[in-house]
């Protein structure tokens, strides 16, 4: 655990999975319970959503790839890199599928909020299917905080 590749692996598991966390269950709740415009609380939240994505992007690459640097064909067999592959296409799916769905159903809907339009339902739908999605990452960061120094 002394090279630097692994505290940087360590850095990067608290950046991903703190971030995760953090936006996911304190930031954007505390946003939607505060602000009075729940658009302008969407908006800020979908920024966040977008900096831990991008954040999950960088690490995930890192870690999948130190994994396999350090244990080489082995790393195919543990958990922890199987939880960062299947976090690392979570968060590519939810990015890049997802988010553009959702964000395609707001600007369909202007210039109405999207939950007083003809979208609501299917804004409903593909929110729930973003919110699955992400519960599933947050539980598997917890495999990579619990594993990260195996």
């Amino acid at each position: 655990m002394n090279q630097w590749t692994d505290k940087l692996a360590l850095i990067s598991i608290t950046l991903w999975v703190g971030g995760l966390w953090a936006v996911g269950y304190v930031a954007a709740p505390v946003l939607f319970y505060h602000l009075p415009d729940r658009q302008l609380a969407g908006m800020l939240a979908g920024e966040m959503f977008t900096i831990v994505a991008y954040i999950g992007m960088v690490c995930g690459v890192y870690l999948l790839l130190n994994r396999v640097m350090k244990f080489g064909g082995s790393a195919l067999k543990q958990a922890f890199f199987w939880a960062g592959f299947v976090m690392l296409v979570l968060t590519l799916v939810g990015h890049f599928g997802i988010a553009v769905i959702i964000a395609k159903l707001k600007a369909d809907a202007l210039p109405l909020d999207v939950m007083h339009s003809v979208f609501a339902d299917r804004f409903e739908t593909w929110h729930g299917v973003a919110s699955i999605a992400y519960a599933i990452q947050s539980l598997l960061g917890l495999v990579l905080v619990l594993k990260a120094t195996r």
